[in-house]
């Protein structure tokens, strides 16, 4: 009768719906793509499942720390988490939301990939500019199982109504989801395993207060790297290379890797590739002849930096100047100097942004003709 088959048939859609909830998204049109849906990344995937992936796969992969005893600096960070981790495996609960931020190449996603391996969890990685439509978020999020860890760089790139989604799921483990429009429309709830969200950002300036707060195991920033700790891992990434490097040619490198362990992997890389070549050992000599082909001083200013400091002196005087008459002259984009060289020459403390424009320091002064011989 239809009084029985009405109830029955809602029953079944609800079914359904719980247990295969990306399917039918996809079949009224939500807008999820068919490789969002399966838990093995594809090309084209918006997220990839780490397991899955050679661990050869990647030189850089290969040079990130395995273990958290051979993750050298951030010893702050280490230690809050350590004990977050440690809370949240005597209780057997997933560990509560991560923020990760700072300058690029401190070792955001190492974190993230080590923090999965202590929990023997799953991780899901994905990026805020991957993931367009809040279809995409609700297929990652379904997909997870209990206890998985979600990794998403760069989520400053996430749009406001994705992340207005993303907040239920973050407090309560619940995905609300509009169906329909107009007046036939209505909010379905679905209930989304325990999990564990790691975000990072290189701008956390550019996340909303309300994704802020909700970060509640923490928010960490990461510190640039002493000289000593950066020859510490170059000395771990020259062993793994199969590289004998002779004393003072990873100071060599530590001196000019701006503090980050992600330069002083690609300059042994080169410096690697110019002694192999030479058929010559990784000397000290070797080494700053490498960096001197590749244009790299004795401070790690590379040809693009001191190109911005010789401007301002010989053009301008020294300063000030403005940020438009200086993009001008260099032929350079406003934002590429403003995020991408000023950050690391003010922290040296050869450039000073004024209320009139920029200036270089005495010190920049200083440098300049201390390179004159060295490089030109």
């Amino acid at each position: 009768s239809s009084s029985v088959g009405v109830p029955r048939y809602t029953s079944l859609v609800f079914t359904v719906f719980s247990s295969n909830f990306a399917k039918l998204l996809t079949a009224i049109g939500f807008g999820m793509s068919s490789t969002h849906m399966s838990r093995k990344s594809g090309k084209n995937s918006a997220v990839s499942s780490v397991p899955e992936q050679s661990e050869e796969a990647h030189l850089d992969q290969t040079l990130r720390p395995s273990r958290w005893d051979e993750y050298i600096g951030q010893k702050n960070t280490k230690e809050n988490l350590r004990i977050l981790l440690l809370a949240a495996k005597e209780r057997k609960h997933a560990p509560e939301h991560l923020l990760f931020y700072g300058p690029p190449g401190l070792g955001k996603t190492t974190l993230a990939h080590l923090i999965a391996k202590e929990m023997n969890a799953q991780m899901r990685v994905t990026s805020g500019p991957a993931i367009e439509r809040v279809g995409d978020l609700a297929s990652i999020l379904t997909n997870l199982g209990s206890g998985d860890i979600l990794f998403i760089d760069e989520v400053h790139r996430l749009g406001k109504q994705i992340e207005e989604i993303l907040y239920p799921a973050m407090e309560s483990g619940r995905l609300d989801i509009i169906i329909g429009k107009g007046p036939s429309a209505r909010t379905v709830q679905l209930e989304i395993p325990a999990f564990t969200l790691i975000a990072a950002t290189t701008r956390i300036a550019m996340l909303s207060s309300p994704l802020r707060s909700r970060f509640s195991g923490g928010t960490f920033r990461l510190e640039y790297y002493t000289e000593g700790e950066i020859e510490q891992i170059l000395r771990r990434s020259a062993k793994l290379l199969g590289v004998p490097a002779q004393d003072g040619a990873l100071r060599e490198i530590a001196v000019r890797s701006r503090f980050t362990p992600r330069t002083a992997n690609y300059l042994l890389k080169r410096a690697r590739d110019f002694a192999q070549v030479g058929k010559r050992p990784l000397s000290r000599e070797a080494v700053k002849e490498a960096l001197k082909l590749l244009g790299v001083d004795e401070l790690g200013l590379q040809p693009s930096d001191r190109a911005l400091i010789t401007v301002l002196v010989e053009k301008f005087g020294g300063g000030p100047v403005g940020l438009n008459t200086l993009g001008a002259a260099l032929s350079e984009e406003e934002a590429t100097i403003e995020d991408v060289h000023e950050p690391y020459l003010i922290q040296l403390g050869l450039l000073e942004r004024t209320p009139r424009g920029r200036r270089v320091t005495p010190k920049a002064y200083e440098h300049l003709q201390g390179i004159k011989q060295t490089l030109m």
